[in-house]
């Protein structure tokens, strides 16, 4: 008979042998991807949930002024736990993360006065959500908050292979018109009535080319909510960033075929 010592051992011994055939649980992936636009090194975000099998649908998060910061990557991981690839590429480059509001103005007026460096720099990040194994080519699209509205339009402008973009409390100003020519998927634009920075005046100069154009696209507006309401000040942006979230979320749903 054995004592009760040795069924012990026994006990824990088959428990470990139990737990070793087990294969790791899958779980959510997070990584920082270095890439290059010609020779300017450059640090991205890539957010997924390895659960999920087979190709999926690539979703480009286009940043804010303030650049590859902590929302960028909550916001990244947002749109991957709907699950999507969700890759937020470095337009600034890796050593350049603005500490104040001066510098994020600096930073961003570089794209601003230089488009076709805004629009490559972009497309370098577009590319390595495109290339990355996971993602259906065919399904992509793309999201950019307030400066990143700015580089959504003009990547789009270009004709990159998108069914969607999504632009939450953008600028728009200076997008050259007959350049809504090329947009090959639907825009959604999600923006503040009270918007100072990106007045409703801008909005419709984009909206005239649109329907020139005659893109696909879609618009809400928000009463109440100035720019930046997704890091809302009060409770008119805490509901308009509440709804425009909802919103991406039928759009992609709706383009993907979800």
């Amino acid at each position: 008979m054995k004592s009760a010592g040795a069924a012990s051992v026994v006990f824990a011994a088959t428990l470990l042998g139990i737990v070793q055939t087990i294969p790791a649980a899958a779980e959510f992936r997070t990584q920082s991807v270095d890439y290059k636009h010609g020779d300017t090194a450059l640090e991205g975000y890539l957010a997924y949930d390895d659960t999920i099998s087979g190709k999926r649908p690539g979703v480009l998060l286009l940043h804010r002024r303030d650049g590859m910061t902590d929302l960028t990557r909550k916001n990244t991981e947002m749109v991957a736990k709907l699950g999507y690839i969700a890759f937020a590429p470095d337009i600034f480059g890796k050593a350049i993360r603005p500490k104040d509001v001066k510098e994020m103005i600096e930073q961003s007026t570089i794209y601003n006065r230089d488009r076709p460096l805004m629009r490559a720099r972009a497309q370098a990040g577009f590319d390595v959500l495109r290339q990355n194994p996971m993602v259906d080519p065919a399904r992509l699209a793309m999201v950019g908050y307030c400066f990143g509205g700015t580089v959504a339009v003009e990547l789009a402008e270009v004709g990159v292979p998108v069914l969607g973009a999504v632009a939450i409390h953008g600028s728009f100003r200076d997008h050259a018109p007959a350049a809504a020519s090329n947009i090959k998927g639907r825009f959604l634009i999600l923006h503040g009535a009270e918007d100072p920075i990106a007045p409703l005046e801008e909005v419709n100069k984009l909206i005239k080319d649109f329907r020139a154009a005659k893109v696909d696209w879609q618009m809400e507006l928000y009463g109440g909510a100035e720019h930046g309401f997704s890091t809302p000040k009060n409770a008119a942006e805490e509901r308009a960033n509440r709804l425009s979230q909802a919103a991406m979320v039928r759009f992609f749903s709706d383009i993907f075929g979800n």
